[in-house]
């Protein structure tokens, strides 16, 4: 990514931010945008995409405080904030605490333990307690109760309408790849990729995409294109224009009649042969004698 000559940052910026996200009480780290750090946690997943995450300010998709502190940093310097619970993802709340029967989860082929996250309708907990044919569960936010502390570096301010697009489409999907886009100063198209055409979280995403991007390019309409290709028919390869032309078609070797055995010549020193020779005929049975 480029290095921008912005110095600071507004409400209305898209930045692309890398952070290590630290619980205030312990210092254990529970997310980051950084592979070094996930190796060194101990939860690094090689399905994700480790890269510095990118943040439309005031579009309220981070904590408040966070956003704050970010607008007020220096591009390209570390920057540490702590902010408290109250302020962050708030305090734990005991009625998001309910017990489930065993049963429950049979249903749903889940083996509970503590500790694994398990999802109730459009709601995802944590396994607290197992027990007595009985399970707790707190939905409360994971984050809920504590404090936190990010360290934090603003990588890039973000300016151009195409690495705009980009950025949008992945804050909402997580990623931008496969995605195609044609900017005008009156409308946004994107081609979508073929797997984004059977992913059933794109149809909720998409609206939001379709907000952020009017935001940042400032356009009223944005398209999204669809293509359904069997791939079936192949293009003619074209023509060598350097190349000697070819024969419309070639011909197919025609098979060559089995050569006949060449009769021996004569020998000018042999007498000459009969041209054909005579079988030995049959002698006649003599005939007896008769007596006088």
């Amino acid at each position: 990514m480029a290095a921008t000559k912005k110095e600071s940052m507004s409400k209305g910026d898209l930045v692309y931010v890398d952070y290590d996200a630290y619980l205030a009480d312990n210092d254990k780290l529970f997310d980051t945008t950084m592979a070094e750090s996930a190796k060194d946690a101990g939860f690094f997943d090689e399905n994700f995409d480790y890269s510095p995450m990118p943040v439309l300010l005031g579009a309220g998709s981070l904590f408040e405080a966070f956003e704050t502190a970010i607008e007020k940093a220096a591009v390209g310097k570390e920057t540490e904030v702590r902010i408290a619970s109250a302020d962050a993802a708030g305090a734990r709340d005991p009625k998001l605490v309910e017990t489930y029967l065993m049963k429950e989860f049979h249903k749903q082929d889940i083996n509970p333990y503590p500790g694994v996250e398990v999802q109730f309708g459009n709601r995802r907990g944590t396994v607290m307690y197992v027990g007595a044919g009985r399970v707790k569960v707190d939905f409360n936010n994971p984050l809920a109760g504590k404090d936190l502390v990010y360290k934090f570096t603003v990588r890039e301010v973000i300016e151009d309408k195409m690495e705009k697009a980009k950025a949008v489409v992945k804050m909402s999907v997580g990623t931008s790849d496969g995605f195609e886009f044609t900017i005008t100063d009156e409308k946004v198209s994107v081609l979508l990729p073929e797997l984004m055409k059977f992913n059933q979280n794109w149809q909720i995403a998409r609206f939001k995409v379709v907000s952020d991007l009017r935001n940042v390019a400032d356009v009223d309409t944005v398209e999204f294109i669809e293509v359904w290709s069997s791939g079936e028919k192949k293009a003619k390869p074209e023509a060598d224009a350097d190349a000697e032309p070819a024969a419309e078609a070639e011909e197919k070797p025609k098979k060559k009649a089995p050569a006949k055995k060449a009769k021996p010549e004569a020998d000018a020193d042999a007498e000459p042969a009969a041209e054909a020779e005579e079988k030995p005929k049959k002698k006649a049975p003599a005939k007896k004698k008769t007596e006088e």
